[in-house]
């Protein structure tokens, strides 16, 4: 009898108040991988309730997760009280020094930061955090897709899908990523140019940074303390 050859395992972190899309855009590309496996961790096996509300269920928690190939690191709102959560830290750390890829989405990044992985690294992130990437050593990217060594970053939320399609083309090929495109019919052609600060008009950039003009106090807080805590480990 042939053995069966043992799937390789994409692990995907999830965390309360994240951004569902951030996950389940690039869980829809790697579940789709031949020869993969997706795997969904969280602290522990409790239902996690995302930022707009969607319930998602791990299929392990930290306790029981498996050793990744890659390892997927979304980012939201929760973020802010993620990079503050040494076991949240940890667990990225760990996994990520294990893992032969890393990819994180939006403000994922900034988890990735506060693990210590992003030091001299180049890195994209959400439009609206990423200066802060800097204070974990970081050297920002504006690019929608940064690729520096085994870590892959993307920009915001809807740049995870994009990301996802590279990534699959590096652990398979291009043949089977462009395949997974054509399934997910992943053609998208945004009705307005606004989606980025820098195409879309300066009063939609106003608006939208006033509209978050709070998350972002309470981001850059927790950055700082978090960039504290690093430093304090690596000294």
């Amino acid at each position: 009898m042939t053995q069966q050859r043992e799937k390789k395992v994409a692990g995907l972190l999830l965390f309360p108040n994240m951004t569902q899309l951030d996950l389940t855009g690039p869980l829809e590309v790697l579940g789709r991988l031949p020869s993969w496996r997706v795997e969904i961790v969280a602290p522990t096996l409790a239902p996690v309730r995302t930022d707009k509300g969607l319930v998602i269920q791990p299929d392990a928690c930290f306790k029981t997760a498996s050793i990744y190939e890659l390892f997927v690191v979304p980012g939201g709102p929760g973020t802010d009280d993620a990079i503050l959560d040494p076991e949240i830290v940890d667990f990225v750390r760990d996994r990520s020094n294990a893992a032969a890829y890393i990819f994180g989405i939006c403000t994922g990044s900034l988890l990735l930061g506060a693990a210590g992985l992003l030091r001299g690294r180049r890195s994209g992130g959400h439009w609206q955090a990423r200066d802060l990437l800097s204070q974990f050593g970081a050297i920002p990217c504006d690019d929608r897709l940064t690729i520096d060594g085994n870590i892959y970053t993307s920009g915001g939320v809807t740049a995870g899908i994009d990301m996802a399609l590279r990534v699959a083309a590096e652990v398979a090929s291009e043949e089977v990523a462009q395949q997974i495109q054509l399934q997910i019919e992943y053609d998208p052609e945004p009705p307005f140019k606004a989606g980025t600060p820098f195409v879309a008009p300066p009063e939609i950039v106003k608006r939208a940074l006033a509209a978050t003009a709070e998350r972002r106090a309470i981001r850059v807080a927790a950055v700082e303390t978090a960039a504290k805590r690093l430093e304090t480990l690596l000294d």
